[in-house]
């Protein structure tokens, strides 16, 4: 007992640490700003469409949550807000200080995951304004509101670990916003190769239920899939163990 409390201070000073890095620093005001800015823009557009007589029956926050390609924008904000986690540290040296510390790599990993994907978490806040705003209007499916704000908490922590492993693969900034973008990119593209297999293959099956789109799509009608939690949560833990080895081994490099 007495070394899982030690433990898990060892982890909350990380996490400080981490938290204290990234609101110290310009960038994360910019992406911030600039997320808000754009997340109004967007709510500000779809209002004024489905406002519009003969528009589609979609819901106003069934659109803004994955209703159009403009929401996984905001998705992908995560390789801009992990690329510095490791790679910056092990550009300026302080990753052998941190390491050499009495803190494992798996301590490293979780806590600068926790601290970025609490940042995360910060920025889509102040999206709940957007809830009650509707609600102030109309009746909303309080259920579909938190199944929303579930895809977008499971997929943030599935960028998140991968925009974390790829900083832990390169010295530069921007090569781990690459990887991770490149990353992303392919997670996105899985579904596209449904049509290269036969209709009748398992294989079409699997690839059909890690379709990013349509697994948002349903979160926005308030169903959740346990297939699509557990797919994301496997990821993110694949990603973090990946991050993990991969920080051991820069240590012997």
């Amino acid at each position: 007992m007495a070394a899982l409390i030690i433990w898990l201070r060892a982890l909350a000073a990380i996490i400080r640490r981490e938290l204290i890095a990234t609101f110290s620093s310009p960038l994360a005001y910019i992406v911030l700003a600039a997320f808000l800015l754009l997340q109004g823009a967007l709510f500000s557009l779809i209002l004024g469409y489905l406002s519009q007589p003969g528009q589609s029956s979609m819901s106003i926050l069934q659109a803004f949550f994955g209703g159009t390609i403009f929401f996984w924008f905001f998705l992908v904000v995560a390789p801009l807000i992990t690329m510095r986690l490791v790679a910056e540290e092990r550009r300026s040296g302080t990753i052998e200080v941190l390491l050499t510390s009495p803190v494992t790599e798996t301590q490293v990993i979780i806590g600068k995951f926790a601290a970025v994907f609490i940042f995360y978490l910060a920025l889509w806040t102040p999206t709940l304004v957007y809830v009650l705003m509707v609600k102030s209007q109309a009746a909303i499916d309080w259920g579909a509101v938190a199944s929303s704000y579930l895809g977008v908490a499971l997929f943030g922590a599935l960028f998140v670990s991968l925009g974390l492993f790829a900083s832990t693969l390169a010295r530069s900034q921007i090569i781990a916003a690459v990887i991770a973008f490149t990353g992303l990119i392919i997670l996105f593209g899985l579904p596209l190769t449904r049509g290269l297999l036969l209709s009748s293959s398992g294989l079409g099956a699997v690839i059909d239920h890690a379709d990013l789109w349509q697994q948002m799509a349903d979160y926005a009608k308030g169903i959740v899939d346990t297939r699509y939690v557990v797919y994301e949560l496997s990821l993110t833990g694949l990603f973090l163990f990946l991050s993990t080895k991969s920080l051991e081994l820069g240590k012997w490099r």
